[in-house]
């Protein structure tokens, strides 16, 4: 199966992380040098009072200066640390390979797939497979351990560990192959092509709906070449498909 590359990257852009990097080194830099200007200078013996019987606001002052030359370096330097760490992650982060990519090698030439198709109405759909059988729309569930589910109701866990409520999966997936459908049929056609909807999950426990099936990652292939083949598509009109759907990749 030929795999359209996307044009968009997880990756942040390059300006957001030239400014993560200075902004990160700003900091880090200013912490070190409010370190040496404390411990390495007279500076701080200047500032702190020296009398023998100090006055109450004496003390403040030198207990505030202290306080500030204890906390304000390690501040600025751990925060720039951390900027630039998160800069380096974004960076080195390894995008896991999605299940549709991983059932490439399992399906036949006559397939092409596209990830994150952007469609005119800005809604991003995250796999469309073009095949014999016309269009598919394929999304992937989260690990079972980060969703739970009762009947039509779907929670995700957040980053609190706190249960959130979710979009049902099925439905989701129904209805970006309903736009997927109406992106194909805004432009006058002499010809009609059917779409199709699954969801890939690890649970066994997921029931399928009319209008989307559920299939495990191994099952993709055998799910794709299951569908009817459409008599329509043609190898000119397949070829005029995969030009339109690239460009909104």
């Amino acid at each position: 199966m030929q795999v359209i590359v996307s044009s968009r990257t997880a990756r942040p852009p390059l300006g957001a992380v030239l400014v993560g990097v200075v902004v990160g080194g700003i900091l880090l830099l200013g912490g070190l040098f409010l370190a040496w200007v404390a411990f390495a200078t007279p500076v701080l013996t200047g500032l702190t009072p020296n009398a023998t019987r100090p006055s109450p606001t004496q003390l403040a002052l030198g207990g505030a200066i202290w306080a500030l030359t204890l906390v304000a370096p390690p501040a600025f330097a751990i925060v720039g640390v951390l900027r630039i760490g998160r800069v380096v992650r974004a960076l080195t982060v390894k995008v896991r390979p999605r299940a549709v990519t991983r059932a490439a090698s399992a399906v036949g030439d006559d397939y092409v797939a596209a990830p994150d198709v952007l469609l005119p109405d800005g809604r991003i759909v995250r796999d469309v497979i073009l095949g014999p059988f016309g269009l598919a729309v394929i999304n992937e569930l989260p690990h079972p351990r980060a969703t739970r589910h009762a009947g039509y109701t779907w929670e995700i866990r957040g980053p609190n560990g706190r249960w959130l409520p979710m979009e049902n999966p099925m439905e989701r997936a129904s209805r970006d192959a309903e736009r997927v459908r109406r992106w194909f049929g805004a432009v006058e056609r002499d010809y009609v092509i059917r779409t199709y909807a699954a969801v890939v999950s690890l649970e066994t426990d997921v029931a399928r709906t009319p209008s989307c099936a559920v299939v495990t990652p191994e099952q993709i292939p055998a799910w794709l070449a299951s569908l009817p083949p459409s008599r329509a598509l043609t190898p000119d009109r397949r070829a005029e498909l995969v030009e339109e759907i690239r460009a909104l990749v």
